[in-house]
């Protein structure tokens, strides 16, 4: 008999697939990224193209934690069925397990055709260690976006979530420095870029896949955020919760 977090996890991982355009949409945009912004104008620098690639995945990854997580919990929330899960014996722990683990699945399908526009279309080199240690970069680096989103589906209607967490995400991404490197932007967007979780997980991946000495302001706000995230989603759930069911 498989254990509820492998149930929770096949659940979701259905739910995601009966709707496919979201998860197409994550994996695709990326890659079309890629195309426009990569190809033409870094294709052609191993070293540019290979953090090129690394700020693309993390672009698609965020996606799926930001806004995928965002939307999926507010639209469960809203659902008779989830109102009766909550009530199982099994407790909160298998449900956030199966969707972490549902979202951490469609994060790394996400990053395969960037992978394969960087494999086919440009000189990005990356040996197989370091490869792997770039998946575990995107990981962590995408424990906030996580986060952000659990806070966000668990205190907004569904309506509401996708209008807010489009808003957060790309102005995010922006000031990470995903699509263009922040020293290419105005100065304003350079100076807040470290500031912003994006970027730490952008440094490190950059230092994952790339051997870039990542800034100590970036990693520190990272993990700022990753607290602050985590305290926020924490409330949000609770105040939920105590919403419904008292």
């Amino acid at each position: 008999m498989p254990s509820p977090v492998l149930a929770h996890t096949r659940y979701q991982l259905l739910e995601q697939l009966r709707v496919p355009i979201g998860l197409l949409a994550g994996s695709l945009f990326p890659a079309i990224s890629m195309l426009a912004f990569v190809v033409p104008f870094a294709g052609g620098d191993p070293r540019a193209a290979t953090a090129a690639t690394g700020s693309m995945m993390l672009f698609g990854a965020m996606s799926s934690a930001l806004i995928g997580l965002a939307l999926s919990v507010a639209q469960d929330r809203e659902q008779p069925w989830n109102v009766y899960v909550r009530t199982l014996p099994a407790g909160p722990f298998p449900r956030f397990a199966g969707r972490i683990l549902s979202t951490l699945a469609v994060m790394l399908v996400s990053v395969v055709p960037v992978l394969l526009v960087a494999a086919l279309l440009t000189e990005a080199t990356i040996t197989p260690g370091r490869l792997a240690l770039g998946l575990a970069a995107l990981v962590a680096g995408c424990v906030p976006f996580m986060l952000i989103g659990l806070f966000l589906g668990f205190l907004l209607t569904f309506k509401a979530a996708l209008a807010v967490s489009q808003i957060v995400f790309f102005p995010v991404a922006i000031l990470g420095g995903l699509l263009l490197p922040p020293q290419t932007l105005p100065g304003f967007v350079e100076a807040v870029s470290p500031y912003v979780p994006s970027r730490g997980a952008a440094e490190l991946i950059w230092a994952a896949t790339s051997g870039v000495t990542p800034g100590p302001v970036p990693l520190v706000m990272l993990a700022v955020w990753t607290a602050g995230a985590a305290a926020a989603a924490a409330w949000a759930y609770r105040r939920d919760e105590g919403r419904r069911f008292t």
